[in-house]
This record gives structure tokens, sequence and C-alpha cells, in this order.
């Protein structure tokens, strides 16, 4: 029976990171229908990423079962189970995981009457591999698109190969919130600086060190302010990206002043004390931006796609170092911002309205269609094998001898 009559959605969750189970199951608690009882189990994707315990605490969402499996162990579960066994799968994957998966769920789901809406996305912001990634996400039910930039973007790319634009949908990053700024930054010279930074940008020694430095001199030339300094991961900790040189082992040796700290932690409570986040191109950024805090995306290493800073032409928010040690304040350009789905006034929470209707007249119907990624052994014949190899799935979706 459809979760619209029994009001209560049933949703698994399969995600390869931490920051991806993040994404994923507060998506899943956004687009839920209204009315919804919400039974989430979470899978997550043994691989270098796994999140520890320690992590999955930090994200502070409970599900109702969660555990850890391997690709196949996970679309055996989805075969195994009846057709009424869950009513929304979230793959919050990496686009590789998403693409193996969706050919093995066809295979795993063929002949059923009734299967679960797949819903698949990104964890924040896509500035790069943008029409690899589409592509290999191509296939779901609904691909959502976290701003209305991003849902042109994706539309234009689905349409620009002729392929289904349908199920891309505009929504917003699920884990924007907490109460706008109301701060003093700028009115004296005592309040918060956090630096927030990222696994893999910039990814050498050098520029990491200069980031790192700058920080630290900021601290050194305003005694009165705190300086943070944001950290992902735990040394021997993995997140989406590879952290190769983490800050914790670069700060090492280094004589800091007592106004500079690191520290770990939500990003939601860290940015509950914060009155300027600098970052390089976190989608922390975002989060900052849509509570009004003063918000400042760096320049010292160029404005460069390398980086991702690019996605943040026209913000308002670039700014150097040197901008900031000299008492720059950044102001954010309203329009920018708008498209960007964040401090809309008011229409963060109808921001999942069109998730939500798509979701319920697909419960609601006698039936879906079979997943039809784009990529299929015709279309991608020396492409597709690769990635399914790295999941042990065959080019039909069913798992390789051995698997």
């Amino acid at each position: 029976m459809p979760a619209s009559a029994t009001q209560t959605l049933r949703v698994a969750v399969l995600a390869d990171s931490d920051t991806r189970w993040k994404w994923g199951s507060l998506t899943a608690n956004r687009i839920a229908p209204p009315n919804s009882d919400i039974s989430l189990d979470g899978y997550l994707l043994r691989g270098r990423a796994t999140p520890t315990a320690r992590q999955l605490k930090e994200v502070g969402v409970t599900a109702d079962s969660l555990r850890e499996v391997t690709a196949v162990e996970f679309l055996r579960a989805m075969e195994r189970g009846d057709e009424d066994q869950y009513d929304l799968l979230v793959l919050s994957l990496v686009g590789g995981g998403v693409q193996a998966m969706l050919h093995g769920l066809a295979r795993a789901w063929d002949g059923r009457a009734k299967r679960p809406v797949v819903v698949t996305g990104y964890v924040g912001v896509v500035y790069e591999k943008l029409t690899d990634g589409l592509l290999l996400r191509h296939g779901a039910d609904l691909v959502l698109a976290n701003s209305r930039q991003d849902a042109d973007r994706f539309k234009a790319v689905y349409d620009g190969v002729g392929a289904d634009s349908d199920a891309v949908t505009e929504v917003a990053l699920p884990f924007l919130g907490g109460d706008a700024y109301t701060g003093e930054c700028g009115r004296n010279d005592s309040y918060t600086v956090v630096f927030a930074v990222q696994p893999s940008v910039p990814d050498n020694r050098r520029d990491r060190n200069y980031l790192l430095d700058r920080a630290v001199q900021h601290a050194r030339l305003h005694p009165s302010r705190e300086v943070l300094l944001k950290l992902r991961s735990k040394p021997g900790e993995h997140t989406t990206h590879i952290e190769e040189l983490p800050y914790q082992k670069l700060v090492q040796g280094k004589d800091l002043p007592a106004n500079f700290r690191l520290v770990y932690g939500h990003m939601g409570e860290v940015l509950d004390r914060t009155d300027l986040l600098v970052t390089v191109s976190s989608t922390a950024a975002l989060e900052s931006l849509h509570r009004r805090i003063p918000t400042v995306v760096l320049t010292d290493l160029g404005i460069r796609e390398g980086l991702g800073n690019h996605h943040f032409v026209g913000s308002g928010c670039l700014a150097s170092w040197d901008q900031l040690d000299a008492g720059y304040r950044p102001v954010p350009d309203a329009e920018w911002v708008a498209r960007q789905g964040v401090a809309a006034e008011g229409s963060y929470e109808t921001a999942f309205d069109a998730a939500r209707e798509r979701i319920t007249k697909l419960l609601a119907g006698d039936g879906m269609p079979a997943l039809t990624p784009y990529y299929t052994p015709e279309t991608a014949p020396g492409y597709l094998p690769g990635i399914l190899a790295r999941h042990h799935l065959g080019p039909d979706g069913t798992p390789l001898p051995g698997a």
C-alpha cells in the first residue's frame, strides 16, 4: 500500500561518506510528503570514506536502522525485499556509484509491479564535472537541483544531449537553517572569525600552508578577535574528498597565538558563534549566507575552476586575506544569493514542495516505468563497464562472479 494511504513513508538512504549521509538523510526528511510518518533505514557503502561513529554523531541524524554494506549486498537486499519494502530510495553517492546502482536496481526490480521512487542529487555546490556527473545520475525518478541556477543548468545539459530532463526538480540544500545573524561584525574589533577549510581544496602543501599562515597572521594582527580553524575530519578519517595534507598536521610546530584555535563539530553549531565566515569555496559559505553572516570567499590563490571559487563570481563575497586584515566587510549581491536558493525571505520551507508533490503523485500511481539510465551498454560500450566494475557489477547490473 502506498505511503499516501498509510501516512508511513518507508525510506532507504544509501550513502558513501559522512557528507553524503548528511545530505541524503536530511533530504529524505525534507522531501517526504506532508503528514508522512518517516521510517528511515540507512545503508553506508563500504569504502575508503565510510563514515566513522564520530562523524555520524556529528551529522546528528538518527535512523531506525543503520548498517554498512557493499554495493552487491545492498542490491541483494533490494532484490530480496517484497514490493512494499520501501516507498522512497535516496542514492546519495558519487556519480559512478549512482550509475552502478541504477543499473543494478533495474535488474533487481525487473518484473516488479511496484518499486520505490528513486531520488538522487548533489551534496553542495556543483563546480566541476557537471556534464559527466549529471549523465551518471540520469535515470533516477528525481534528480534534485539545490537552486534555481542548478535546475537551469541541469535541464540544459540533459536537453543538450537528447536525454529526458523531466526528472530535474528544484529544491534547496537540506541543511540550511539556524537563526539569522544579529551580531555586530565590524562595529568593533572583538568578534569571531571562522576559516572553514576543505579536504581537497587547495590540493598542495604550499597553498595550504599559505592559507594557514594567513589565518594565523590575521589572529596576530587582531588579538581581540577569536580566529577558529574549522576542520572537517580528524587524522585517519575520510570524508567525501581525500585529505592528503590535513591542517592538523600542517599546524604542528607553528607558533600559534592564544586567540587562534582548531575546532571540530557540526557546521551549524559553529555558525551559531560566527561573525565572519572565510573559506575558499566550501558549501559552508551558502550556509553562512543563508543566515546572513558576513561571508568571504578567498581570492588569494586566484579565482579558478580548480578551486571552485569561480562559482561565487558575482556573489559580492570574493576578497583576499589582505583585504580582511585591513577591515574589509563583504556585501552579498541579493540577486546572486536568491538564485542559489539561500536567504530567500520566507521561501525556504516551500523550496521542497515541488519534490513532495512529484513523489506523492508517483506513490499514488499504479506503477512506475523501469529505471532508464542515460548510459547503457549500447550508448557507452567502452565507458560503462569500467563504472560498473568498480562496484563488482556486470553490464546487465548483476554481480560479477565471486562478488
